[in-house]
C-alpha cells in the first residue's frame, strides 16, 4: 500500500515538473497568444475564421510569409535588417511571368520553360542578396540604408518589366508550385516546413548557425574568437535573398498572376514575424520554432481583420502596434 501511494507521489512530482517546464518555455507565451487570437476572432466572426477552409487559407498564407520571416529571421539575429525583402520578392515575380508568357516584354521573344524561369527567379532573389551582403560586409555601409535603396531599386526595376501592369494567362505547369499537394499536403506548406526545419538545423546544430548568433551578440568578440564575420554578413543576406525569391514562387505559383501590389508588404510582415516570434532586433537572441510561430500569429491577424472587413488604416495600426510591443518587450527584457 506504501509502494502505491509512493509510486502515484512520483507520478504526480514528474507530470508537475513536465508541466513546470513546460510553461517555463521561452515559446509557450507565443503557443498561449496563437490560441487566444484564433478563439478570439472566431467569436467576432461567428466560427467564420474557425472553419476549415479559412484555417487552411490562413496556413497558405502564413508559409509565403514564413519562408520570408526565416531568412529576415537569419539576417536580423547578425544584428541586422533586411527591408528590400518585398521588392526583391517583386522584382523575381516580375521577371519570372514576363519570361514564361507571351508579354510584350519579354526580351527573349517567346515563352520559356516554368522550371528554367523559376531557377531564374531563386538565382535573381539570391543575387540581390549577395548585392545586399556585399555591401553591409565588404563596404561597411548600415544594413537598413542598404536593404532600403534595394527595395527602392528592384521596386522600380520591377515596374520598369512590368510596364505597371498585371501579367497573367501563366503556363498550367507554374500552378504546381502554389496550388499542388504532395501527400495531402500543399506544396506551399510543404516549402516552409522544409525551409523551417533546415533553417533550424542550421541555426542550431552548425557552427555556422553558432557563427550567426556570435556575431549578432557581439561583433567584435565574434571577430576575436577567429569567426569570420565578412562570411558571416554575406551569407545571411544571400539566405534572405533566395528566400525572398522562393517566397515569390510560391506566391506567384498560387494566385497565376502579378502586378505591382502582389507581395506588397512582405518586408514588414516578415520583420513583424520574426519580432513576434521572439527574434532581438538588437541581435543574438532568437528561435526558429518562435518565428514560425510570429508568422501563423501574423496570419491570423490579417486573415482575421480582413474576414471582418476591417479597413487598410485598422490594418496597418494593428500590424504597427504589433510590431511595436514586440519590440518593446524585447528592449525591456533586455535591460
Amino acid at each position: 500500500m506504501a509502494e502505491t501511494t509512493e509510486k502515484r507521489q512520483s507520478t504526480s512530482h514528474r507530470f508537475r515538473d513536465i508541466v513546470r517546464r513546460f510553461g517555463r518555455h521561452e515559446n509557450m507565451v507565443l503557443v498561449v497568444v496563437l490560441i487566444a487570437l484564433i478563439g478570439g476572432f472566431s467569436v467576432l466572426s461567428k466560427g467564420l475564421t474557425s472553419s476549415a477552409v479559412n484555417m487552411m487559407n490562413i496556413l497558405l498564407q502564413s508559409s509565403n510569409r514564413g519562408v520570408a520571416a526565416v531568412g529576415q529571421a537569419f539576417v536580423i539575429l547578425s544584428s541586422g535588417i533586411d527591408v528590400s525583402v518585398g521588392g526583391v520578392g517583386l522584382f523575381c515575380s516580375l521577371l519570372g511571368v514576363v519570361l514564361m508568357t507571351k508579354s510584350s516584354a519579354n526580351i527573349v521573344g517567346y515563352p520559356v520553360s516554368t522550371y528554367i524561369v523559376v531557377l531564374l527567379m531563386l538565382l535573381a532573389g539570391t543575387g540581390w542578396g549577395v548585392v545586399n551582403g556585399l555591401a553591409v560586409s565588404r563596404i561597411g555601409m548600415p544594413a537598413l540604408i542598404v536593404t532600403l535603396a534595394m527595395w527602392q531599386i528592384t521596386s522600380g526595376l520591377g515596374f520598369q518589366i512590368s510596364g505597371g501592369l498585371s501579367i497573367g494567362e501563366l503556363p498550367d505547369n507554374m500552378a504546381f508550385f502554389g496550388s499542388g499537394i504532395v501527400a495531402g499536403i500543399p506544396m506551399p506548406v510543404i516549402f516552409f516546413i522544409v525551409v523551417a526545419a533546415v533553417s533550424y538545423f542550421v541555426l542550431n546544430h552548425t557552427t555556422f548557425g553558432r557563427s550567426v548568433y556570435a556575431t549578432g551578440g557581439n561583433v567584435i568578440s565574434a571577430w576575436l574568437s577567429g569567426i569570420k564575420v565578412k562570411k558571416i554578413l554575406l551569407s545571411v543576406y544571400v539566405i534572405s535573398g533566395f528566400l525572398a525569391g522562393l517566397a515569390s514562387v510560391m506566391m506567384t505559383s498560387r494566385v497565376m498572376s502579378t502586378s505591382l501590389r502582389t507581395l506588397e508588404g512582405l518586408e514588414l510582415d516578415s520583420i513583424a514575424s520574426a519580432a513576434v516570434g521572439g527574434v532581438s532586433l538588437a541581435g543574438g537572441k532568437g528561435s526558429l520554432v518562435g518565428v514560425v510561430l510570429g508568422a501563423l500569429i501574423i496570419g491570423v491577424v490579417n486573415n482575421g481583420m480582413c474576414v471582418l472587413e476591417a479597413n487598410p488604416a485598422v490594418r496597418g495600426i494593428i500590424k504597427g502596434a504589433i510590431i511595436f510591443a514586440a519590440v518593446a518587450i524585447d528592449y525591456t527584457r533586455r535591460r
